[in-house]
């Protein structure tokens, strides 16, 4: 009896001390630097997100530090014209949005969400340290060139390919780690607690404001010096900041959360595809009882955890379908993954195919979003831009968008949430990027009522004026769509931030990140597609198309209603698609002895 109670009591003190160690550790399956289980109160959590957040505040300083006035660079010191040079800043914009694809591969298949991070910022601090001396050294000649008024000479063709090795190298670093950071910043905070899972959400709200801050001072002090030909110093101030953010990111190693990486998804979706074809003539239930899951529970060190069956696309279930033959070689462990998927796959390839609806229906969005640094720009610049004998540069009108990203962001987690949390459960991110879209519809109203208006003033100017002259409406009447931007912004790319993070399956975070940067660049590739049709179709022998050189002889107030009118149908696209997705659904972590953990699921369905 007495060695009976010896048992009892040891078994209870190893339940004890295991349910101490799972209270301990995260229940998402992260783990720490040395690959053990990541222990609560030791990783992750606040601590590790604001140093994350930091160092998004200056990398993305260092880059618009570079970004904002590469075309005036082209220009004044390299002596390319207009439209070359912006053509050039056009192809480097798009190569950062498609090395943003390269990062979330190389992230999601081999390296991991750290490891990415900390090379492509070590290649992105090269890159403008490169820019740098490369500038200082070879570029700026004679000395004190790269002004409005004084342009440099020629240059070598060794001088010229130094700076396109340069500026590409920061389009390679920032570009392979903007999707991954966001993602390794949540990965932070394990969604299984409900504290954390909270902050989690808040996160990607803090995270698009330390991205519009750090822009705000490289838009501004930085683009001053620039436009004032020091180019080296704003170079230099940019290499400065990627460096410290460079050695914060490094600091907080030992505190931080990882996931393994899963391997190459491409091989895993064609998996699905493949095993799907080959038993396209199986029957499959309705309930997908006779679907395959593999052995094993899950448990904290478990990477991946497992999808529940959803309802939809019903013929990639036949490759979790189970026949006479693969049920023997599950038995013997020599099921071959290109016959026989598990369900978690299966749903892999259903999530990404969901989720494709939804991010191209958001890309007009990005249509909009473009026109502040385009349209916004040049509409700016045809208004009264002084008040007494201070200039304001029409580009510098952005601040006003940045600012109400910040103002939208606090009163969104402070007021709004709080407020809609007590009504109703929540704001899901779908229904917040549908009233981004409502917002952005009311900036191109409110920017078409204001170019009316512009053209109302001029009007009545030439009659004592040259028609040639900008307005004498004041550029301040530009805000209300700046500020209508800025709040569409936080509803739609912080939704989309959240929803492509929560959405995406555990081996594909980072790509569901690199598709909200990917709907920013398509985004400029419409808008500039949709203005070359818009002038194609509006020039005729009288008239000089609606966005003409010469804006005084144009009707951008058109082009703005046309977006809006654009917008709204594509509100309306949204709508459907968001009415018919279906939200990914993960199985319930438990064990043998865990009565909350899904029955069944410590053995294969047949």
């Amino acid at each position: 009896m007495a060695s009976f109670n010896i048992i009892k009591d040891k078994q209870g003190y190893e339940e004890e001390t295991n349910q101490k160690m799972k209270e301990a550790c995260t229940m998402d399956g992260a783990v720490d630097w040395n690959g053990r289980p990541a222990v609560r109160g030791k990783t992750g959590s606040s601590v590790a997100a604001i140093l994350i957040l930091v160092n998004q505040g200056l990398a993305t300083l260092a880059f618009f530090g570079v970004g904002v006035n590469l075309v005036l660079f082209l220009t004044r010191v390299l002596g390319q014209d207009n439209a070359e040079a912006a053509n050039n800043v056009s192809k480097w914009t798009g190569t950062v949005y498609i090395f943003s694809l390269l990062g979330a591969f190389l992230s999601d298949s081999y390296w991991g969400r750290y490891k990415t991070c900390a090379i492509f910022q070590v290649i992105f601090v090269i890159g403008l340290a490169l820019l740098s001396l490369s500038t200082y050294l070879f570029l700026l000649k004679p000395k004190g060139c790269g002004d409005e008024q004084f342009p440099c000479g020629d240059h070598s063709d060794f001088e010229i390919t130094l700076f396109y090795i340069s500026i590409y190298l920061i389009a390679l670093g920032n570009g392979g780690y903007q999707p991954n950071i966001a993602t390794f910043g949540a990965d932070q905070f394990d969604e299984e607690d409900p504290k954390e899972a909270h902050s989690k959400i808040a996160f990607f709200s803090y995270f698009y404001l330390a991205f519009n801050l750090g822009s705000l001072f490289s838009n501004t002090i930085l683009g001053y010096f620039e436009d004032e030909g020091k180019w080296a110093v704003g170079f230099w101030a940019s290499t400065g900041s990627a460096a410290m953010a460079l050695i914060l990111f490094l600091c907080g190693t030992p505190r931080y959360r990882h996931f393994k990486p899963q391997g190459n998804p491409l091989s895993r979706l064609c998996r699905v595809v493949v095993a799907a074809a080959r038993k396209w003539k199986v029957e499959t239930t309705l309930d997908g009882d006779d679907l395959y899951e593999e052995h094993g529970k899950q448990c904290s060190q478990d990477q991946s955890r497992k999808l529940l069956h959803t309802q939809g696309f019903k013929f990639l279930d036949r490759a979790a379908i189970v026949t006479s033959e693969e049920s023997n070689q599950i038995g013997e462990g020599a099921q071959n993954p290109w016959r026989l998927c598990t369900v978690t796959q299966v749903e892999e390839v259903k999530c990404v195919l969901r989720l494709l609806p939804i991010w191209l229906s958001t890309i007009l969005y990005s249509v909009v979003f473009a026109q502040m640094a385009s349209l916004f720009v040049e509409q700016g610049a045809a208004m009264k831009t002084t008040i007494s004998n201070f200039h304001i540069p029409p580009a510098s009108m952005s601040s006003f968008d940045i600012l109400s990203v910040a103002t939208f962001i606090f009163i969104y987690r402070r007021a709004l949430d709080p407020l809609v949390a007590r009504l109703r459960k929540k704001l899901t991110e779908l229904q917040r990027m549908g009233i981004g879209l409502v917002i952005a519809i009311m900036a191109m109203i409110s920017a078409g009522v204001v170019e009316c208006f512009r053209l109302k003033y001029l009007r009545t100017d030439c009659a004592t004026t040259d028609c040639e002259s900008p307005s004498s409406l004041s550029i301040f009447w530009q805000v209300p769509q700046y500020v209508l931007v800025g709040a569409s912004e936080v509803f739609m790319y912080v939704g989309q931030l959240e929803f492509f993070n929560s959405q995406a399956p555990d081996g594909l975070k980072s790509f569901g990140s690199a598709l909200c940067m990917t709907s920013i660049s398509l985004g400029n590739y419409v808008s500039s597609l949709l203005v070359t049709i818009v002038m194609k179709f509006s020039t005729r022998d009288d008239m000089s198309g609606w966005i003409p050189g010469n804006l005084n002889k144009g009707h951008l107030d058109r082009f703005y209603f046309l977006l809006a009118a654009l917008t709204t149908a594509d509100l309306m696209v949204y709508i459907v698609c968001a009415k018919w997705y279906k939200y990914i659904k993960f199985e319930a972590k438990g064990g043998d002895d865990d009565p909350s953990g899904d029955i069944g699921q410590d053995e294969h369905r047949v």
